[in-house]
């Protein structure tokens, strides 16, 4: 894995927000920044004109983004280029982010809105589906420089060792406190106490990195993403880790519907993590 952070950019306001944020954490992370443009335009032209016309609107294109990369140098100590790529947005990203073994992919999204020929709207549930690198979605237009609270969602049934690992190499790089909350919607006593074990267990291992930290068992009200999210927005918090792959599914490109909703309606960054498979159980990984 290179120390490099991937931001799609379409000059939208919101992927400039999220290249801002990408700034915020590159500084911290002393990581490169590469911004994507992609463009599904033809790489060939019938006429002259449009051949032109399409020369034209690809020197505006780097010209723009030469320009972004100058005014970051000029104002961070961030190493900053970009790249064009043509084709289906989401692939290009998926493809390049991998090729670069980025680090993140950080990205601006509207939630549910689809717009076309953009980054953002469904393009952003498309990367995360696609990608194997972790993606930051930046939906709220409001945040905080730094990362200073993280939450981390936890149940029985998602692969936890890998997204409490990224929680910790980003609590350590931003000084953060770690909140852990596991949503409940049995009161079986052995699932609770299961749930109480795990949430333990991973409560040591912060403690032991040095991390303060926190854990919270909540009741479910309304749906599993909406407790998180008021939970997270209580906690005043300025990043959500999620999974987004249960461990049976992972052949499929399947995000699940907790997952999808976070992404949509969190005005609070969240990064998704797709899971490498594994036939560790937690039983495992925490013995």
């Amino acid at each position: 894995m290179s120390n490099t952070i991937i931001v799609p950019v379409d000059f939208s306001e919101q992927s400039l927000i999220a290249l801002e944020q990408a700034c915020n954490v590159a500084e911290v992370l002393h990581s490169t920044v590469i911004l994507l443009h992609i463009t599904d335009e033809p790489a060939f032209a019938f006429s002259a004109a449009a051949k032109a016309a399409q020369e034209e609107r690809e020197i505006e294109i780097r010209t723009r983004l030469n320009q972004l990369c100058i005014d970051i140098q000029s104002k961070r100590k961030i190493d900053c280029s970009y790249e064009l790529k043509e084709g289906k947005i989401y692939d290009q990203i998926a493809e390049f982010s991998k090729e670069k073994e980025a680090r993140f992919i950080i990205m601006g999204t509207n939630g549910s809105v689809g717009i076309k020929k953009k980054f953002i709207g469904s393009n952003a549930l498309r990367v995360v589906k696609e990608s194997e690198i972790p993606v930051i979605t930046i939906k709220g237009q409001n945040h905080n420089q730094g990362i200073s609270t993280i939450v981390l969602p936890l149940d029985l049934t998602k692969e936890t060792k890998q997204k409490t690992a990224k929680a910790i190499e980003l609590a350590q790089a931003f000084n953060s406190k770690i909140c852990i909350v596991t949503v409940t919607e049995s009161d079986d006593e052995y699932v609770i106490n299961n749930l109480q074990r795990q949430v333990n267990q991973i409560q040591g291992i912060l403690t032991n990195n040095g991390i303060e930290n926190s854990a919270d068992m909540i009741e479910k009200t309304g749906s599993i993403s909406e407790s998180i999210l008021n939970y997270a927005k209580e906690k005043n918090a300025d990043l959500i880790m999620i999974m987004t792959q249960q461990e049976q599914n992972f052949t499929d490109l399947f995000i699940g519907s907790s997952a999808q909703e976070l992404i949509n309606h969190s005005e609070i960054p969240v990064c998704s993590i797709i899971p490498i498979k594994t036939e560790e159980s937690l039983t495992a990984i925490f013995n």
